[in-house]
């Protein structure tokens, strides 16, 4: 039984190990009670396989040219992504120029095409320089009736002819099964089963097209999969419809999946894929696994992201978000002033800095209490008796009202003193 990295540090130091609270993160203790941890699998070694170049591209809006292609991959290397899903070569020259491009450089990740299963699909593969290739094949039923319009042996034929072209020219060969979550689980195992014997099949996908499988399924999927395929290496690509898709993955790493399938800010087909900025963070501070990824980068490579695709990133999205270290409501901001930075993990689960971000700051608008009055007051050399003080709070309340918007340091600096004139 594999030991994941918080069991090997409890048996080495039982009684002072508090991976919960450290100097950059303080979490739940329960993560980590006996109860919880027993039954846990993580593997040894989690990798990242990042599919921003392709399936991210999918989302409504996004077309990368050539050099924002090359831009992202060297970001996603630069923070230590394991592995980079290139691009599909037969759907474009851009896109074939793009995969060879990045299969020839030594920059860290390993790169891999993806294909249908198709033997055209694999020798644009092969003739792209990868040495892997991700092959999909519809896994439903329905959609292979209705979607496709294939009969269910064409299907099955095709898959077990690529993949063996695939292994006979080289590559590795990922099994991507579309609309896994959504199949009759027997029938779906038996064409899996029937690519492994007949075709090829170095590692095997389990994917969550329409982000439609709940946490306590995903568990019985996975499990069921490993007991059929023990000997063979799974990776989670999940999806976001319902927003299960970071639990989803996490709750299949803990039962053996040792593969991510992710994009930078979760950019994707419909509600998008999972994020990696969100899942690693998890792993880290929540489970206490790191998996090699660069945190302190991830703001950094989210920003490039959004100024290459110009995505909408709201302003408090978990970890990357803008605004997500501004502090405005009183009571907050009160106890980030008199925990400093000493303390500051009292107040956020998590150091900014350990992500990229900048400080915590407190921020004036219409939830700020009379401690960040006197902060900003302080700041700006103004002394005042606390009555007056008061007065200024409630004028920044009317103030934020009026204007639904924070104040700016100038702003609130002339509207104090224009109360002081009074």
């Amino acid at each position: 039984v594999r030991r994941n990295n918080f069991r090997a540090r409890e048996e080495a130091n039982p009684m002072t190990d508090t991976p919960w609270k450290t100097d950059d993160w303080f979490t739940s203790p329960w993560n980590f009670a006996p109860e919880v941890t027993k039954d846990w699998k993580f593997p040894d070694n989690i990798r990242i396989h990042d599919v921003t170049l392709r399936d991210g591209e999918q989302q409504a809006g996004l077309a990368f040219n050539f050099d924002d292609k090359i831009r992202i991959a060297e970001g996603l290397a630069e923070v230590g992504v394991q592995r980079i899903e290139a691009g599909m070569p037969v759907v474009s020259r851009d896109d074939a120029k793009v995969v060879q491009e990045l299969a020839k450089r030594d920059f860290g990740p390993t790169v891999y095409a993806f294909a249908r299963c198709m033997v055209e699909d694999v020798k644009r593969a092969v003739d792209s320089g990868v040495g892997g290739v991700i092959m999909e094949v519809p896994a439903s039923p329905h959609l292979i009736q209705y979607g496709y319009q294939w009969d269910l042996e064409r299907a099955i034929d095709l898959s077990i002819e690529s993949t063996k072209f695939a292994h006979d020219n080289g590559l590795e060969v990922v099994f991507f099964p579309i609309d896994f979550t959504r199949s009759d689980l027997k029938w779906v195992i038996d064409l899996i089963d029937r690519v492994g014997k007949e075709g090829h099949m170095d590692g095997l996908a389990l994917v969550d097209t329409m982000g439609a499988t709940s946490i306590h399924a995903m568990q019985y999927f996975v499990r069921s999969m490993k007991e059929r395929f023990p000997d063979i290496p799974m990776e989670a690509h999940f999806h976001m419809d319902y927003g299960m898709g970071v639990a989803n993955t996490i709750m299949a790493l803990s039962e053996g999946v040792e593969v991510i399938q992710s994009t930078v800010l979760g950019v994707g087909e419909r509600a998008g894929n999972v994020p990696m900025e969100e899942t690693v963070m998890a792993l880290r501070t929540l489970y206490d696994i790191d998996i090699g990824i660069k945190l302190d980068k991830l703001k950094w490579l989210a920003d490039l992201v959004r100024d290459v695709t110009g995505v909408v990133v709201p302003s408090n999205r978990p970890v990357v978000g803008d605004d997500l270290f501004k502090v405005e409501s009183g009571i907050i901001a009160t106890w980030l002033l008199n925990c400093g930075d000493e303390y500051q993990t009292e107040v956020m689960p998590f150091r900014p800095r350990m992500v990229g971000q900048g400080e915590p700051e407190t921020v004036m608008g219409k939830g700020s209490g009379i401690d960040t009055v006197k902060q900003w007051l302080e700041r700006n050399q103004i002394r005042v008796e606390e009555t007056k003080a008061m007065e200024i709070l409630m004028a920044v309340k009317d103030w934020a009202l009026i204007h639904k918007r924070l104040m700016t340091e100038d702003e609130f600096k002339a509207l104090a003193e224009s109360l002081l004139d009074d």
